[in-house]
């Protein structure tokens, strides 16, 4: 009970980078009004000062591998705890867009490296049999962070405070505060440390007390794992005939992890529900149900990940994409299904995104790599995820303007008809085994 426990406070703390990661995210949402106005911008500059946090968020994905892999996952996560509160402070405290600009850029930096770093050293501490739950918590927290932004800023706004818009961009620093001393106390990770150091003595030593029953074997097969990849540790490795399979699982995860427009109705639900001719004011009230709806969803999910595993929720998810965005689309296609259904298909999309994807895409990323690749491997998956990310949420309007919004959906439902097959004949089962046991099994054959 002890290590399970122990095993629990390290996930717990490292996945509160995905707090954090889900506040910042959202936290812009209750202040971009009154920073456009404050400091007279233009649309351009407007989405320029707001979006600043997307682009630091796609080149800290791109480049979060390389500290995790050079200095270690626990040194990484310090510095994202600290991005993270140098951020919230000084986008709080400044006095000209720029600087605002470059604030929000550096805490996008600590959201894109975090969903490289956190996942990566929960998956090397984690014993098997409950490693996809542990992971999980990354998500659950980010779903979790986005919400309490929205709270925090109702708080804000409604406390007539002056110059509220700081107060919620600054509250942020408490928890990262918090999140950095706390990361403080967690140890390196023992895979990194076999794989980087050679520290056998001291991973063991971490293993004992995280995963007691698989320590043995971990410690085994790691060490072979890292002989037959010897020298072989550079981004270009991943490409290599015998991991190029594993990296195209991982692309293909983030890809389809986008390709399902979950973005694109996050970003833009309300205007999605105005659009089908239901009232601002329903509109609003609607995206409240997105958010508990994904937090419902997220903890099933969690609850279920390691019960029935990766592939039964990701057969889960893509049947619930593909029937909820077929009758989106065909309700704007002006099917007989009344308008005022939309809502509920939405809220089915975002519970199938949850319990399927949502909670499986960091935990599958994170398994999938040896140990000498994993950072690399990670940031790969993140980086697909986040640039695709932020192509989809530019190019929505114009095309759903363009096509028609049911267009749009139906492309997105017919993207899930190839995740689905995608899942039934090519996508590995990871549930219940070691990192090492998944390596063995992936690399039997190669592409």
């Amino acid at each position: 009970m002890q290590q399970k426990n122990y095993a629990l406070f390290l996930s717990i703390t490292a996945a509160l980078g995905g707090f954090l990661f889900g506040f910042d995210t959202a936290v812009i949402s209750g202040a971009e009004r009154d920073i456009q106005n404050l400091w007279e911008l233009d649309d351009w500059s407007h989405g320029l000062a707001v979006a600043m946090a997307l682009y630091g968020t796609v080149l800290g994905a791109l480049l979060g591998g390389i500290p995790a892999d050079k200095y270690g996952r626990k040194v990484t996560l310090i510095w994202i705890g600290i991005f993270y509160f140098v951020s919230a402070l000084g986008s709080a405290l400044v006095d000209d867009v720029y600087s605002f600009m470059f604030y929000r850029f550096i805490g996008g930096l600590g959201v894109g490296a975090s969903s490289v770093v956190a996942p990566m050293y929960i998956s090397e501490i984690a014993p098997a049999k409950s490693r996809g739950q542990l992971v999980a918590l990354y998500q659950f927290n980010i779903v979790f962070g986005i919400l309490m932004a929205y709270f925090s800023n109702y708080l804000i706004g409604t406390a007539n405070l002056d110059e509220a818009w700081r107060w919620m961009l600054g509250v942020e620093a408490i928890p990262a505060l918090i999140y950095s001393i706390l990361i403080l106390k967690v140890p390196k990770s023992p895979r990194w440390l076999i794989a980087k150091k050679q520290d056998y003595q001291t991973a063991r030593e971490i293993l004992t007390r995280t995963d007691p029953e698989g320590v043995d074997e971990a410690i085994k097969l790691a060490i072979e794992e890292s002989k037959s990849i010897k020298g072989k540790t550079s981004v270009a490795a991943l490409f290599d005939s015998r991991f190029r399979k594993i990296s195209f699982f991982a692309f293909l995860m983030a890809f389809f992890n986008q390709m399902s427009g979950i973005n694109a109705i996050i970003y833009f639900a309300p205007r999605i529900f105005e659009s089908a001719g239901i009232s601002t004011e329903d509109a609003l009230f609607s995206t409240i149900g997105i958010g508990v709806i994904n937090l419902i969803a997220t903890m099933a999910g969690l609850y279920l990940i390691d019960k029935l595993g990766r592939k039964k929720l990701m057969y889960i998810g893509s049947v619930g994409y593909i029937i909820s965005l077929s009758l989106m689309a065909y309700s704007y296609f002006g099917g007989m299904i009344s308008s005022n259904l939309l809502p509920y298909f939405v809220f089915v999309f975002i519970a199938s995104h949850a319990i399927g994807q949502g909670s499986v895409i960091w935990v599958f990323i994170a398994e999938i790599f040896p140990n000498e690749l994993r950072a690399f491997g990670q940031s790969l998956g993140s980086f697909t995820h986040w640039i695709l990310a932020a192509l989809i949420a530019n190019v929505f309007p114009f095309f759903a303007n363009t096509f028609g919004a049911g267009s749009i959906f139906a492309f997105f439902a017919l993207m899930m008809v190839l995740q689905l097959l995608w899942v039934a004949f090519r996508m590995p089962e990871t549930k219940g085994k070691s990192l090492e046991e998944i390596q063995q099994e992936l690399q039997k054959t190669h592409v």
